[in-house]
Order: C-alpha cells, then sequence, then structure tokens
C-alpha cells in the first residue's frame, strides 16, 4: 500500500509510474493523463480540496466548468475517463473508501456523419473497374453500394 498522507502531485506521479508498468502506455498518453490531472487538482485547490477529498460534487462541478469553458464533449469525456482510471486506482490501493466518479455518466459524443463524394467521382469509380471477370463483379458491387446506399460492411455481407 502507498503512503495515504502523499500529496496530490506524488499521487498523481504514483498513478503514472503504475500505469506506465502496468499497461506500458505511450509517453503521450501519459502526458496527457498528466494534464488532466493537473487541470482537475488546480481546480480543486481553488475550492480548497485535495485529490483524495474529492467527492461526486466537486467532479460534477469540474466537469461543467469544463463545458461552460467551451471545452469540447470529446475532451471532457477524455478527462472523466483519466479520473475515473485515477480514482480506480487509488481505491485499489486502499486510499479512499469511495469512487466519486461511479455512476457518472460521459458525455454523448455522437458520431460524425460520413464525406460524400461527387457525382463526377461517382462516375469515374464506376468506370475504374477493367473489363474481366473481377472487374466485371467490382462494378457490380460499386453499383450495387451507389444505388442502394449500402455500406461496404453491408454489401460484404449480403447472400447472393
Amino acid at each position: 500500500m502507498t503512503n495515504s498522507n502523499a500529496t496530490g502531485l506524488d499521487l498523481s506521479e504514483q498513478f503514472l509510474d503504475s500505469l506506465w508498468l502496468e499497461s506500458g502506455l505511450s509517453g503521450n498518453t501519459l502526458s496527457a493523463y498528466r494534464s488532466d490531472l493537473a487541470a482537475f487538482e488546480i481546480w480543486l485547490d481553488k475550492k480548497g480540496v485535495d485529490l483524495e477529498s474529492a467527492g461526486r460534487a466537486e467532479l460534477l462541478g469540474y466537469l461543467a466548468a469544463n463545458v461552460r469553458q467551451g471545452l469540447s464533449p470529446r475532451s471532457s469525456a477524455r478527462r472523466l475517463s483519466t479520473l475515473r482510471r485515477f480514482y480506480r486506482y487509488l481505491l485499489r490501493e486502499g486510499m479512499i473508501q469511495d469512487d466519486p466518479t461511479a455512476d457518472v455518466r460521459s458525455p454523448s459524443l455522437g458520431r460524425p456523419l460520413p464525406k460524400s463524394i461527387t457525382e463526377a467521382s461517382v462516375e469515374k469509380l464506376l468506370m475504374a473497374p477493367a473489363q474481366t471477370t473481377l472487374g466485371l463483379r467490382d462494378r457490380a458491387m460499386l453499383e450495387t453500394m451507389y444505388a442502394s446506399g449500402l455500406r461496404v460492411s453491408e454489401l460484404v455481407t449480403l447472400a447472393l
């Protein structure tokens, strides 16, 4: 078990060392985790709360502050993910009794719409296959996709 009198920085570094040793995360990922933890700790310091004492109310307040500052849902979700891993680590190591991230939902991210191609590009694509047996098969597949709006994954699972 780790020293429960450790400062927030010590806890963060112990957590990051643990991640590096156990998961072999890249330097960039560890740097992002370090940045996320530091941002949360700075916010908590202004409230007079340390990392170990932070509860669900502080966590939700922090996430709300991120939204007010214009942080994207994806960045907010990443920060929450970092904090989830951090507090699960503290719980596992016996440094806290309750995980403030439990039952906190991540922001919905949505999926971007697929990009469309021009009519001229479609014409070129349909004319590209050679006049061989395989080329004719490829053209039939392309025309089926184009005419029906199928995704590639849907096309390849069609029963013929």
